[in-house]
């Protein structure tokens, strides 16, 4: 960052006689224009974000009218941004919700397109706007060919999009919906387990014979803390019925309040809030990998697997799930 040369109360020539030698015209007018431009650059994202927000607001009302009228008096305004994008891409997903699956498609190509455009002269992640919103476009577009019957045809969709954007934050998302629609009945993904806190994880193929419960968690997610109670019970009922219990985690690249950490600084932020949060499950292994949630498709925090003593995959559930959520899914493989 550049060195601002700093001001010098000094009497400016311009001043008039008998002006102050303190805050002179020029100087006051200098601070005047100082905070016009740092109010703007603070106000500036805010109001062109306040695009989302808004949208969503109409969009829970059901009216889809006054959100078009929304995004285009936007657009007009401020051009074609990652906001907006976003925001049509929440158009789709309601759309896709209350099952209009023309509304949606159309809604969803309009994302897509735009994300396409602006990804011409930006990388994916550069703001946090359009990986959102190219993620929902795809996201979206599969779900409405699984909704016709075309899950296979979905299934290499979603394939294709991921080797296209799998070093970008969208992998985990794509991968999601892959496995929202093919990996129950499917033999287990490997764990990867080269770094882990707590006990030493097991293998996946070395626990077959017993049901492996994969608790996919991050040191940020509230709904994480949340499920530890319940998991604590799952545990005391079902482990000496040989269920087995693991917890991946994966770095993010900051501890609290956002700020910035290596690896070494953030893992030391973890294993506290594991012994804050999550003293019941003292007992359970952590895998620490960003493979895994690539893999495992874990956009979503918690993500709960189900392997059962074969190895395959019985349940796979992005989001918290409820104890009787649980309890019926282990009830099917113990």
């Amino acid at each position: 960052m550049s060195q601002r040369t700093p001001m010098v109360d000094r009497p400016s020539p311009l001043a008039p006689t008998g002006a102050s030698p303190g805050l002179t015209i020029p100087t006051t007018r200098v601070i005047s224009l100082l905070c016009a431009i740092l109010l703007c650059l603070w106000l500036g994202p805010t109001l062109t974000a306040a695009i989302v927000d808004d949208v969503r607001t109409t969009l829970a009302r059901g009216d889809f009218a006054s959100a078009d009228r929304q995004i285009a008096a936007f657009r007009k305004a401020h051009g074609a941004t990652a906001e907006l994008a976003e925001a049509i891409s929440w158009e789709a997903r309601t759309a896709l919700t209350a099952k209009n699956y023309p509304k949606a498609q159309a809604y969803a190509d309009q994302t897509r397109e735009l994300s396409l455009q602006l990804l011409k002269r930006r990388k994916l992640d550069a703001d946090k706007w359009l990986p959102i919103a190219l993620g929902a476009s795809i996201e979206v577009e599969a779900k409405i060919m699984a909704a016709r019957g075309e899950t296979s045809n979905a299934v290499a969709f979603l394939q294709r999009e991921f080797q296209t954007y799998r070093t970008t934050s969208i992998a985990e998302r794509i991968s999601k919906n892959i496995n929202l629609l093919s990996l129950e009945g499917k033999p287990a993904p490997a764990i990867d387990a080269t770094q882990w806190i707590g006990a030493k994880p097991s293998a996946l193929a070395s626990l077959k014979g017993k049901p492996v419960l994969l608790f996919f968690w991050a040191h940020w997610c509230p709904d994480c803390k949340e499920e530890a109670p319940l998991l604590a019970n799952i545990m005391r009922k079902y482990t000496p019925r040989g269920l087995i219990v693991m917890a991946p985690t994966r770095y993010y690249g900051y501890v609290e309040e956002g700020r910035d950490a290596p690896p070494t600084v953030e893992r030391k932020y973890i294993e506290q809030v594991r012994a804050r949060y999550y003293s019941q499950l003292a007992s359970v292994p952590i895998p620490l990998s960003g493979v895994n949630f690539t893999t495992w498709g874990c956009s979503s925090t918690p993500t709960l697997a189900l392997v059962d003593k074969q190895g395959i995959v019985r349940w796979y559930h992005p989001g918290a799930a409820t104890e009787a959520e649980l309890i019926r899914a282990i009830d099917k493989v113990i």
